[in-house]
């Protein structure tokens, strides 16, 4: 989602650092502590480790969840940088019209996927997903979207024909593990090597040339 169909201008990390301050005192920087395409419970447990030098006990990681995703949505709207990535909603609105099932794979808790989308009004093409409040790790969550999809359609969908798109090496990753084909944009911090590495069947450079790969 952040960087293949959306870039939030920084709303995320403003609401984690947010939700630090208000429940640790700690300003913290979720960049010192994590990489792109880590789950938002990797994410705020590696930061929690990082600024207070020990694990967060369970209750602290619900409230610590619960203050991002209450200061998420006022940032996000007001995020100068969000922006739709190009090609985002006219790939989407095509998938969806040629009858292709389209869902969203994430390491951002469900709420927070839906709040990130929602300004750009892309909620519409994504009925399903795995997210990061599925699982923390990207795998388990990669595969639950998949069987998710499944569940709507009524019949099955075998691994092999689904596309992952994804901008970092984690997506990538993921998608080989479930036996999905790993498609890499290079919409985000990661270049085409590093999206090879870790598996990209093929390497686009923006949405807008992902339907030439479906002919």
């Amino acid at each position: 989602m952040d960087g293949t169909l959306i870039s939030t201008g920084g709303a995320g990390t403003r609401s984690w650092r947010w939700a630090f301050e208000e429940l640790h005192g700690i300003p913290a920087d979720i960049g010192e502590s994590s990489e792109a395409g880590m789950t938002d419970p990797v994410v705020g447990r590696s930061t929690f480790r990082n600024v207070l030098h020990r694990d967060p006990t369970d209750a602290e990681m619900r409230s610590l969840l619960a203050a991002y995703l209450k200061r998420l949505p006022a940032e996000v709207q007001a995020s100068d940088g969000y922006r739709v990535l190009p090609g985002a909603e006219d790939v989407l609105r095509s998938l969806n019209g040629t009858g292709r099932v389209t869902g969203i794979v994430t390491g951002a808790l469900e709420e927070a996927a839906r709040i990130k989308l929602s300004r750009g009004d892309l909620n519409r093409f994504l009925p399903f997903g795995g997210f990061g409040s599925d699982s923390a790790d990207r795998v388990e969550l990669t595969r639950r979207g998949i069987e998710r999809g499944a569940a709507l359609i009524r019949r099955e969908l075998p691994p092999e024909r689904v596309h992952v798109l994804g901008d970092t090496p984690r997506d990538m990753d993921a998608a080989v593990a479930v036996g999905a084909v790993p498609v890499g944009i290079t919409t985000g911090k990661y270049r085409a090597d590093a999206l090879k590495l870790a598996g990209a069947k093929v390497v686009i450079p923006t949405l807008e040339a992902y339907p030439a790969l479906l002919h």
